[in-house]
């Protein structure tokens, strides 16, 4: 009863990086399905078909490419050095001002 191995790697990679769940509205049904291979996946039914294409399109945002907008948390501390020099940046032109 074991899976394909075609199948049971696609999985195993899920397991690891996340599923990539891509959205389609299909009529008043947004369905959605792992991008990578793998069987996951669902589907959901609302009353109308203008509200699952909004939530389709909403959840099929892919945040790869938010990457530019947004830094990542291991930049945090990066983020943090700068503000602190800015900040003393600022004190010391006042001092100087004084």
């Amino acid at each position: 009863m074991g899976d394909h191995p075609k199948t049971a790697r696609r999985r195993g990679r899920c397991m690891l990086l996340g599923h990539r769940y891509r959205f389609v509205a299909e009529g008043p049904t947004m369905r959605w399905s792992c991008a990578r291979g793998c069987p996951a996946g669902g589907e959901k039914h609302y009353a109308t078909a203008a509200e699952a294409q909004r939530y389709a399109a909403v959840l099929d945002q892919d945040p790869i490419d938010e990457l530019g907008h947004r830094a990542p948390l291991g930049l945090f501390p990066l983020r943090i050095a700068r503000w602190w020099r800015r900040r003393v940046g600022a004190s010391a032109v006042k001092d100087r001002r004084a």
